[in-house]
């Protein structure tokens, strides 16, 4: 009978155990000792456990709990406490704190011969795709590299927006790569190119393409071009050649013209969102586009204008940034993302980081830092302000304090409340942006949390769903914001840990994404399906970030050189002859464009610069173990 008692005695201590950690934790059921589910903490029990009597806002501390709403509330006792004071609370945060030590092996450094074998690991992703390009698609407009043939515009059906905006008959992937090659160092490749392009590429073409798209990838990539080919600083080596005559740059004026009509026949000064490049705005176009698209001209067009002396292509683009900042929402100092360019009212409502509204940030900074005209730093100012006061949420400094990791969520312009509970990927390029502004801590957080999930899946999702810690949207084009904010913030802090993050997407496309002829689209970042399409800006943005995270001697990282990269990652230089200009005006002004905003201040706590950075966190992590850990947790990764 003796073992009897013992089988006995084993049920009621299991029972016990279960009976245990439901009250303490909350696990209950949901406690799995198999292999496939992992162990999931519940921190509103963990609150209770620790009793921290803290009140949540709407904008506070918390926002993985805020659509649920309050996670509890604490009843005060009227009478006097007997007995000795209460312990001092207990954070949940001590939770994280078991294996901090293992974040600090794996990332505090990066050895030279590493730095070198990831060097050339970018470089050889870059001429994977390129050659098999040339070999394959070239003179279409992208590579289908898993058929190893090209592909150009879908003429059999016009409605097919996600080919026909971006692909438009004039060879995209060699215009937008011209700079990459110079970028790694190959000047006979890059002049082979350039003679290609003045050979073979014109647009006088029947094709509808996005203003957009047009701009960022094209115009701005021949601009680029031209630019290097004639910097008397030659800080690529001599790159010209004798018979060069401006015809990159006339090609990016026969371009330009053919975008302007976008910009007529609309009540606001927004242009349309589509041109058809040998007839204008097609008859049966919409009058919706988003603000980024149709605010993400200026930097483009203001260099063609300066480089050209003709106002016309910065007026027109300075004038649609000004025409959408006149509409921003009063009491929010918010934007809305899809506008009606005859009426001006907002059709999309939603305020966010990412698509439709990301680059219209970007360049308002990026237009000063470029021009100077302070209109655009101020305008800046003021949206980064909104952004900081009714987008973030979590706790207010990054590297301290309780509460959640800060994070920017898509909210109602008019109001501030939380629209849904899905960030996106393109939203990866903020902390790059935040880089450039100087606030370095709320970077390297935010960052942190796209690279948790990239850690999860071995890539981004198109959308992420913060609330349910799964993939919304489930395909990953091959984007490089993750990778651009991650070069920005090494060249800002120095740090390798995020040599680390670089190495751990160079290896993640290279087993995931790599096929015959080049790299393709993963249409499952879980099941690791792929889509038969490679854009052309995986080798102008990703490649390139990726070869200069690792290239430390490159000479675009020379003190004397300064430079800055267009939303597409074209690299432009920071030139005193890109400030002045040979007309008076930029054209009147509407009311309220340069106006001082009347909104909240700003919260000191949510902005940086990089002299509140701590020296010595240039040589350990960016950001405490015990925060690493709480993202980890919090994407699902343990």
């Amino acid at each position: 009978m003796q073992w009897r008692s013992l089988l006995v005695g084993l049920v009621v201590l299991r029972l016990s155990l279960s009976c245990l950690l439901w009250l303490a934790f909350g696990l209950g059921p949901g406690v799995s000792f198999g292999f496939n589910f992992p162990l999931s903490f519940n921190l509103h029990k963990l609150d209770l456990l620790f009793r921290e009597e803290k009140t949540v806002e709407s904008k506070g501390k918390t926002w993985s709990q805020q659509i649920q709403g309050k996670r509890h509330e604490e009843t005060g006792s009227v009478c006097s406490p007997v007995g000795p004071p209460p312990a001092a609370p207990r954070s949940y945060l001590g939770l994280f704190q078991g294996k901090q030590d293992e974040y600090v092996r794996r990332y505090s450094s990066f050895p030279h011969s590493l730095k070198a074998k990831m060097k050339n690991m970018a470089r050889d992703m870059f001429y994977f795709g390129y050659d098999n390009y040339m070999k394959y698609a070239f003179p279409k407009d992208e590579l289908n590299p898993i058929d190893c043939e090209g592909r150009g515009p879908d003429v059999l059906n016009p409605s097919n927006i996600n080919i026909n905006d971006v692909l438009g008959n004039y060879s995209l992937t060699l215009i937008d790569t011209l700079d990459t090659l110079l970028v790694l160092g190959n000047v006979s490749e890059f002049q082979k190119a350039v003679k290609l392009v003045i050979d073979t590429v014109s647009f006088d073409k029947d094709s509808t393409v996005q203003v957009f798209e047009a701009n960022i990838r094209i115009l701005g990539s021949l601009i680029s071009a031209h630019i290097l080919l004639t910097d008397p600083k030659h800080p690529f080596g001599e790159v010209g050649f004798e018979d060069y005559d401006n015809e990159l740059l006339h090609l990016a004026h026969d371009l330009a013209v053919r975008l302007l009509p976008a910009f007529e026949n609309t009540n606001t000064g927004i242009p349309y969102p589509r041109v058809n490049l040998k007839t204008g705005v097609p008859p049966d176009s919409i009058n919706e586009t988003c603000t980024a698209g149709a605010g993400s001209l200026l930097v483009e067009f203001g260099i063609l204008s300066r480089l050209i002396g003709d106002s016309t292509f910065e007026w027109v683009a300075r004038r649609a940034v000004r025409a959408l900042w006149k509409l921003r929402s009063n009491e929010t100092g918010l934007l809305g993302n899809v506008v009606n360019i005859q009426t001006g009212q907002w059709v999309g409502k939603q305020s966010g980081l990412g698509a439709g509204m990301d680059s219209f940030y970007e360049y308002l900074l990026k237009s000063y830092i470029l021009f100077g005209e302070k209109e655009d730093y101020r305008m800046f100012q003021s949206a980064y302000e909104s952004i900081q006061n009714h987008l973030r949420r979590g706790r207010e400094s990054c590297n301290e304090g309780e509460g959640d990791p800060p994070l920017y969520v898509n909210v109602n312009m008019f109001n501030g409340e939380i629209m849904n509970t899905w960030i996106d990927s393109l939203q990866a390029f903020f902390p790059g942006l935040q880089v450039l502004n100087g606030d370095v801590d709320n970077a390297i957080c935010l960052h942190a949390f796209y690279y948790a999930i990239w850690k999860r899946f071995g890539a981004l999702p198109e959308r992420y769903n913060w609330q349910l810690q799964a993939p919304d949207v489930l395909f990953y084009p091959l984007r490089p914001e993750l990778v651009e904010s991650t070069y920005l913030l090494y060249q800002a802090t120095k740090n390798p840990f995020y040599l680390h993050v670089g190495m751990d997407i160079l290896q993640s496309l290279e087993k995931n994404a790599k096929v015959r002829c080049g790299y393709a689209t993963l249409h499952h970042v879980v099941d690791k399906s792929k889509e038969d399409r490679m854009e052309s800006f995986f080798l102008s943005e990703t490649c390139k970030y990726l070869y200069l995270l690792f290239d430390e001697d490159n000479p675009l990282h020379r003190s004397d050189n300064k430079y800055i990269f267009t939303t597409e990652g074209h690299v432009v230089p920071i030139d005193r002859r890109f400030r002045e200009r040979q007309w008076s005006d930029l054209g009147p002004c509407e009311d309220g464009a340069l106006s001082e905003t009347g909104h909240s201040k700003w919260h000191h706590n949510n902005t940086s610069n990089c002299n509140r950075i701590p020296e010595e966190r240039r040589y350990a992590l960016p950001l405490k173990s015990v925060y690493m850990r709480q993202i980890d947790n919090m994407v699902g990764l343990f």
